[in-house]
C-alpha cells in the first residue's frame, strides 16, 4: 500500500530533489508501523534578518490508528540535515507507538507522588518534583489516559520514574 505523503513548502521552492529526499523517507517509516494512515510534511525557511544564512524547519504530523504523532525538531542552517532530524524523531516515536501496540511496553507501578511544578501545554511537556525535592521531565505522551491537558501546577500526581536520553523522566504519570 502508498503512504498518503503531502509535503508542503512555504517561503521556498520545493525542489524535485527535496522532493525525492522526503518521500524516500517516509516511504522508510513503514519499516517501522505499516499502518501510517497519512504523512503531512511541512518544510519552512523563514526570514530571519538578524541572523546570517537561512534555517530550515522541518515538521511532521502522522496519523496512525488511534493517535497522530507530531515531529517538530529545532531549526538547522542545512536543509538535508533538518530532514534527516525530523526523521530521525519520527522513526523513533513510531518505534514507540508500535511497541506500545504490540503491548511490549513495559509496566511500572505506579505509586511515587509528586507535584507539578512547571507545565508547558504549547510544547507539549513539564516538570514534576518529587518529595525529596528532586524536579524531573515528562512528557505529554507519559501522562496516562490522554489528560496531559487537564494537568494543572499544584496538581498531585503518581508516577514511574526511568532513565532518558537527558536524565530522569517520568515514563508514566497518573493524575488517579
Amino acid at each position: 500500500m502508498k503512504l498518503a505523503l503531502q509535503i508542503t513548502a512555504r517561503d521556498m521552492p520545493l525542489t524535485a530533489a527535496i522532493e525525492t529526499a522526503i518521500h524516500a523517507k517516509a516511504e522508510k517509516l513503514t519499516q517501522f508501523f505499516e499502518r501510517i494512515v497519512s504523512c503531512r510534511v511541512v518544510i519552512h525557511a523563514p526570514h530571519r534578518h538578524h541572523h546570517k544564512g537561512k534555517s530550515y524547519h522541518v515538521d511532521i504530523d502522522i496519523h496512525v490508528p488511534g493517535a497522530e504523532l507530531i515531529v517538530k525538531r529545532e531549526p538547522r542552517e542545512d536543509l538535508y540535515v533538518a530532514i534527516r532530524d525530523a526523521f530521525d524523531a519520527a522513526r523513533r516515536q513510531l518505534q514507540s507507538y508500535a511497541r506500545r501496540q504490540r503491548n511490549e511496553v513495559k509496566t511500572h507501578d505506579v505509586d511515587v507522588p509528586a507535584r507539578v511544578s512547571q507545565l508547558f501545554e504549547h510544547q507539549g511537556y513539564g516538570f514534576i518534583v518529587t518529595p525529596e525535592g528532586r524536579e524531573i521531565y515528562f512528557h505529554e505522551n507519559s501522562v496516562a489516559h490522554g489528560s496531559f491537558k487537564q494537568l494543572r501546577v499544584g496538581a498531585q500526581v503518581h508516577y514511574a520514574e526511568a532513565q532518558g536520553e537527558q536524565g530522569p523522566q517520568a515514563s508514566v504519570l497518573s493524575t488517579r
